[in-house]
């Protein structure tokens, strides 16, 4: 049994309904949004955000009608802050497929983001629990406040880890954040285990990131990006500043500002990935990460069921060690 298959062995059934309800909100009777929700639906990836609610409302109870309904508001707003982003960056690959701006164009991609943070927000309402509404339109300004803090750190000459964090915190990790949190809010669980739940997705979320960030130093058709993407767009990760805080070179320090400035050449961006590689990057950003995945598996209640605490196990393991 592979590691997706024990991740979703527990939550099986309430998997199968959440795709079926996932699937039937993105239709519309207007020909051309039917169409671009289509093709959102048909590129879809592995849900683990859902996933992730499910597991956790069912190690703090039983999987309901709010429990799915939040999931599907979650996943329904990472998506359409996807189709957003993919305007943004003026990107046209998403995982290796065309995006919808670069199918359709950039109104039709904004509007159709907007519509599905509308849908969002309505089977928010529909999980009849305020608490999780709320959840829903923090993170929506999380992820935001985080693309705008990244924007203004590209003219920063600092290489703070601390802002980087920040970064983090705010987009990818907000979403396993919410993601737990709302799994075990959806099931009434006790302040003190949603406050653990909290944690958990942080720690799972951050570990999330510094992975994506790692593939950033490695050739990888799959993800449909070449090496140095990210630092293409003007973002230096934590492999890049861990090094550029503990290595006094000058010359690598004023390339790493080029590289913030989008003034720096492809072989340019070349020779500085080599350089983090060399000095170390990549090993201390797997380190960090692999603490926090220990940080995580600690919060864990031990009186769990055998099966949830096995597949949350293999959720975070599969996140560190996933090739894509």
């Amino acid at each position: 049994m592979d590691k997706l298959e024990v991740i979703k062995k527990p939550i099986e059934k309430e998997l199968s309904e959440f795709k079926a309800l996932f699937d039937a909100s993105l239709k519309s009777s207007t020909a051309l949004l039917d169409e671009v929700l289509g093709y959102i639906k048909q590129r879809n990836g592995k849900m683990m955000r859902p996933i992730l609610v499910l597991l956790m409302a069912k190690l703090y109870g039983g999987i309901n009608d709010s429990t799915l309904h939040a999931a599907l508001s979650l996943e329904l707003l990472h998506t359409a802050s996807l189709v957003h982003d993919d305007v943004v960056d003026e990107s046209n690959k998403r995982r290796g497929q065309s995006s919808v701006n670069a199918l359709y164009d950039n109104k039709v991609s904004v509007l159709v983001g907007d519509y599905m943070l509308a849908t969002s927000l309505r089977h928010a309402s529909y999980t009849n629990h305020i608490e999780l509404v709320g959840l829903v339109a923090r993170l929506g300004q999380d992820l935001s406040e985080g693309e705008i803090i990244q924007l203004v750190n590209i003219s920063n000459r600092d290489f703070s880890e601390e802002i980087y964090f920040d970064v983090i915190r705010k987009k990818t990790a907000a979403l396993f954040t919410a993601s737990a949190e709302s799994g075990a809010i959806s099931v009434n669980a006790p302040k003190d285990e949603v406050e653990k739940a909290v944690l958990f997705g942080e720690m799972i979320g951050i570990a999330f990131q510094i992975k994506d960030d790692v593939f950033d130093y490695f050739d990888n058709e799959e993800l449909g990006k070449p090496t140095g993407n990210d630092m293409m767009e003007g973002k230096l990760t934590l492999p890049a500043l861990h090094v550029l805080n503990t290595c006094a070179n000058e010359e690598k320090k004023e390339l790493a500002l080029r590289i913030r400035s989008l003034s720096a050449s492809k072989e340019e961006i070349a020779s500085f990935v080599d350089y983090v590689k060399q000095e170390g990057g990549i090993t201390y950003a797997e380190q960090v990460m692999y603490d926090y995945r220990n940080k995580a598996l600690a919060l864990l209640p031990e009186a769990a069921d055998e099966a949830v605490r096995t597949a949350l196990t293999a959720y975070i393991d599969y996140v560190i060690k996933r090739n894509k």
